[in-house]
C-alpha cells in the first residue's frame, strides 16, 4: 500500500502511521531500529529496494530523505509505503524543498522509533563528515559508500581523517569474503611471514584500497597495488611467502581459484556482493567496526607511505 502526502508535516505523518496501524494491524511492533538514508538529489529506489530486502532480516522504519522540485518556498511532500511495497519494514519518503533541507534532523525526529537504535546512510554523496552530519549526529551507526563517488580514492582519504566510532563504508563491507578467506589461508601451515603482498582490481575502486591497506597493517609487509582499468573490483590477491606464493585469484567476478605451494587448486564461488548483500551484514552490528576504524587510519597510510 502506497499513501501519497503532498505539501504536509511530520505531525501529520506520524498521526497518519498511527491511523494505519490502528486499522490494519500492529504494523510496526517488532521494528528493531530507525534506518534513515540521505539520498540528497539522487532517485532513492535503488536504496530502497536493497533497505527493504534487508528488513527481512533487520524489521526497521525506514526514513528517506530526497530532494523533491526546485522551488524556492520550503516544502515537504511524503509517500507512505507499507506491506508488500515495503518489505518488512515501513518505509517513509521524504520529499524535501526549500529551507526544509537545513533541518534535517528536526524534520525526522518526530517520525524516529521511540527506544530504538538509529543507522544513517548515505548511499550515494558522502558527507564531509558523518558523525558531524545533522543525521550523523543521531546515530549510533553511519554508512557511507565510497565507490558511488566521483572521486573515490579522495573520498576514503578524507573518511580516515575525520574517522569516528561508529563510521563504516560498504566498500570495506564489499571485501569481507576476501579478507575471511586470505585469512583462513594464513591460518595454515606452514606459519611463514609475508613478505610482500599485491592487490590486482578496477583502478579507482575502494575496495582495493581497504584490502591493500588491511593487508598492510595485519601482515606488517609492503603491500603493491596493480590498477587495472574496467576490471570487477577486486581481481587477485597474491602473498609471497619463502615457501611459495599464496594466490587468490577472481578474474570473472564470479568463481575465484586459490593457488597454494603443494596443494590441488581450489574453485571458490566468490561473487561480487550486492548491495542489499552489503546493508545486511552492516545492520548485523551497532557497534564500533574497530578493525576497520584500524584500516581506515592507520593502514591507508601505511600503502600511501
Amino acid at each position: 500500500m502506497i499513501i501519497d502526502m503532498p505539501d504536509t508535516t511530520t505531525r501529520d505523518i506520524n498521526k497518519r502511521l498511527l491511523q494505519e496501524r490502528d486499522e490494519g494491524g500492529a504494523i510496526a511492533l517488532g521494528r528493531v531500529l530507525t534506518l534513515i538514508i540521505d539520498a540528497d538529489a539522487h532517485d532513492p529506489e535503488d536504496a530502497i529496494e536493497a533497505a527493504n530486502s534487508a528488513s527481512r532480516e533487520h524489521p526497521c522504519r525506514i526514513i528517506v530523505i530526497t530532494e523533491g522540485t526546485e522551488e524556492r518556498r520550503a516544502n515537504l511532500d511524503a509517500q507512505i509505503r507499507l506491506g508488500g511495497d515495503a518489505g518488512a519494514s515501513e518505509v517513509v519518503v521524504l520529499r524535501i524543498s526549500g529551507g526544509v533541507t537545513r533541518h534535517l534532523d528536526t524534520l525526522v525526529m518526530p517520525l524516529l522509533l521511540p527506544d530504538a537504535p538509529i543507522v544513517a546512510w548515505w548511499p550515494y554523496d558522502v558527507p564531509e563528515n558523518p558523525a558531524e552530519h545533522p543525521l550523523g549526529q543521531m546515530a549510533q551507526r553511519r554508512i557511507t559508500d565510497t565507490s558511488t563517488c566521483s572521486r573515490p580514492s579522495r573520498a576514503l582519504r578524507n573518511l580516515a581523517r575525520v574517522y569516528t566510532e561508529g563510521d563504516t563504508d560498504l566498500a570495506w563491507t564489499r571485501a569481507t569474503l576476501w579478507r575471511g578467506l586470505i585469512a583462513a589461508t594464513l591460518d595454515q601451515p606452514p606459519y611463514e611471514p609475508v613478505r610482500r603482498a599485491v592487490v590486482t582490481g578496477e583502478s579507482t575502486h575502494p575496495s582495493v584500497d581497504l584490502m591493500a591497506a588491511w593487508l598492510a597493517h595485519a601482515l606488517r609487509c609492503p603491500v603493491e597495488i596493480e590498477r587495472v582499468p574496467g576490471a570487477p573490483a577486486i581481481t587477485q590477491v597474491r602473498l609471497e611467502r619463502a615457501s611459495g606464493d599464496i594466490v587468490l585469484d577472481r578474474p570473472d567476478g564470479k568463481t575465484a581459484a586459490l593457488r597454494q605451494p603443494d596443494q590441488p587448486e581450489h574453485r571458490i564461488a566468490l561473487p561480487i556482493r550486492q548491495l542489499r548483500e552489503c546493508l545486511v551484514e552492516e545492520l548485523r552490528r551497532l557497534d564500533a567496526d574497530e578493525v576497520y576504524g584500524e584500516v581506515l587510519q592507520k593502514g591507508l597510510a601505511r600503502i600511501d607511505a
